[in-house]
């Protein structure tokens, strides 16, 4: 694992209104790290990765991705730059197949007769290539049918393949295992274990803490708009992460 940022957040700010959503928050992250974004709902964290993904712009403060200034006029910028965020409504195309969603909105084109046509076949053996580079399996039938009928695991692995396959080199994951069942939830954090080892960068948004211990390398906390600590998962257990997470004020209840 490098040693240099891959990205940094320095002193980031940003105010709707009246409203102060961060204040003064930075951290780093490393090609082939996990870092966890850890903080109860209203914490900032969404707000976070909307800056870094391009959604919004930062009130102050600065971001560098490898060394350099990330100003991102919209998403498609900072995916063009090697940020992919995948929320969680995954953003997958119910009626499409797998390729179809791995190519949405650049689809490749071939000539038929004289016209620009899709190429479909292009974009099936592209799917069946990402699915395997991340020991994904699923079965052929399937792969040419509408990813509506996928479980929620396959579903999750489409959307992360699709980033992978464009040159993500920092993915960002909105809890990413919200709404799966036990086996499938293990099968995303396999994935993630999967990027690191490939040297992806990993900035992983969740409530569950059982997730953030079995894949991250640090924790970063926020409370109330703000950075409030950080560890290394080796070097903190789950009570002093809520403790951070709610404050001092209820420390004294945190089971």
């Amino acid at each position: 694992m490098a040693d240099t940022p891959l990205l940094e957040v320095r002193n980031v700010s940003i105010h709707f209104g009246g409203v102060q959503a961060l204040k003064n928050v930075s951290l780093s992250i490393v090609p082939g790290e996990v870092v966890a974004l850890a903080g109860d709902n209203g914490a900032g964290k969404s707000t976070l990765i909307k800056i870094i993904s391009g959604v919004y712009k930062a009130t102050a403060g600065e971001l560098f991705f490898d060394g350099q200034p990330l100003v991102s006029r919209d998403p498609q910028d900072a995916r063009s730059k090697g940020v992919e965020t995948i929320y969680q409504d995954l953003a997958l195309a119910d009626n499409l197949d797998v390729g179809g969603n791995i190519f949405l909105g650049r689809e490749p084109m071939r000539r038929w007769l004289g016209l620009p046509v899709i190429d479909r076949d292009h974009m099936h053996k592209v799917a069946r290539e990402v699915l395997d580079r991340l020991d994904i399996i699923i079965p052929e039938r399937k792969l040419a049918g509408p990813v509506q009928m996928l479980s929620g695991g396959q579903r999750q692995a489409i959307a992360i393949g699709r980033a992978i396959y464009w040159n993500a080199r920092l993915l960002i994951m909105d809890e990413p295992t919200a709404a799966l069942g036990v086996p499938e939830q293990r099968k995303v954090m396999s994935l993630i274990q999967t990027l690191k080892a490939q040297g992806v960068a990993i900035l992983l948004v969740s409530h569950n803490l059982h997730d953030i211990f079995a894949v991250a390398d640090r924790i970063v906390v926020l409370r109330r708009g703000e950075a409030v600590g950080e560890r290394r998962v080796a070097e903190t257990h789950g009570e002093e992460i809520v403790g951070l997470m709610v404050g001092s004020e209820y420390a004294n209840v945190v089971p």
